[in-house]
């Protein structure tokens, strides 16, 4: 007997969801290294997404496809947009201070912020057992960021408005998904960032001071659009409860990329409250799996 949808995981589905996330966690590492060399992150975040826009009609061949953008509802896409600039931006600013390992782990409580915001913006309520695991996964927040022991600092707080803002993106993204092409979901998000930061280019724009530097911004947005292309392609393979739980393992490319990229090791406080956050999320899938095989049961 073949297994259920939500528990068969097929390997080529499982091979693209890894490499999802070491291709961003490749992005991050070079946005921290370019910061980190003095270039802006309002600047790092317009080269992520004009070279994103810029790569999206190679990727997709859209001189073959061109009613693949066609949409009626682009206030609403550049809404979205918005929201996934915010997340790069607050990302790329928290970079400047904290490791790799601190911000992936922050942003790992975005499933959990997603399950709390689906209940009053898509109709997907939590129970009390998953409202147990946001909590705990807001723990792991406060072990890693220790506020008021002297560990707390700015980079936490961009950290956390970068998980919310993806937060946001995401819940649209669902809202969104079921009338929208993929190609336009990629390709709009990076085009409202695209236009939002250009009046600011004048400002922040820096101008590459060394080949390596070149080749490193002109990077990101293929890192970023293949990431998102790698996404799709998984998610075409097998369903979003059978991947869940593989995203984490983007914890492990950060840490790896700390330390071998900027000889950055994980405190214990990183290492204990990325194994809260990991724990509680990983049980929020859990359940939802639970409860849909649970419903397929009855329906049958």
């Amino acid at each position: 007997m073949s297994e259920p949808a939500d528990t068969a995981t097929p390997v080529p589905a499982i091979a693209l969801i890894v490499l999802a996330g070491l291709v961003f966690s490749c992005l991050d590492a070079t946005a921290k290294y370019l910061v980190l060399s003095g270039y802006a992150p309002g600047f790092v975040t317009w080269v992520r997404f004009v070279t994103h826009v810029a790569a999206v009609p190679f990727i997709f061949r859209l001189w073959q496809t061109p009613q693949a953008l066609k949409t009626g509802r682009l206030p609403a896409h550049m809404l979205r947009g918005v929201f996934l600039f915010g997340s790069t931006i607050f990302n790329f600013q928290a970079l400047k201070t904290l490791q790799l390992a601190e911000t992936v782990s922050i942003f790992f409580v975005s499933p959990m912020v997603i399950t709390a915001l689906a209940g009053p913006l898509l109709g997907e309520w939590a129970g009390w057992r998953r409202w147990l695991a946001i909590g705990g996964g807001f723990v792991g927040v406060l072990v890693i960021a220790r506020p008021g022991a002297g560990a707390f600092s700015l980079g936490h707080v961009f950290a956390l408005l970068s998980m919310v803002s993806y937060s946001s993106y995401v819940i649209m993204t669902r809202a969104m998904g079921a009338r929208e092409t993929a190609v336009s979901l990629i390709f709009y998000s990076a085009l409202a960032p695209t236009l939002f930061m250009s009046w600011a280019l004048p400002v922040a724009g820096q101008w590459p001071q060394t080949p390596l530097h070149w080749v490193m911004l002109l990077s990101l947005g293929l890192l970023g659009g293949g990431g998102h292309f790698l996404i799709i392609k998984a998610y075409q393979i097998a369903s979003t409860g059978a991947l869940a739980p593989f995203p984490y393992l983007q914890m492990v490319w950060m840490a790896a990329l700390g330390f071998f990229v900027f000889g950055q090791t994980p405190d214990r406080f990183t290492m204990i409250g990325a194994g809260i956050i990991l724990l509680s999320g990983l049980y929020i899938v859990q359940r939802k799996r639970a409860l849909r095989l649970r419903d397929r049961v009855a329906d049958a």
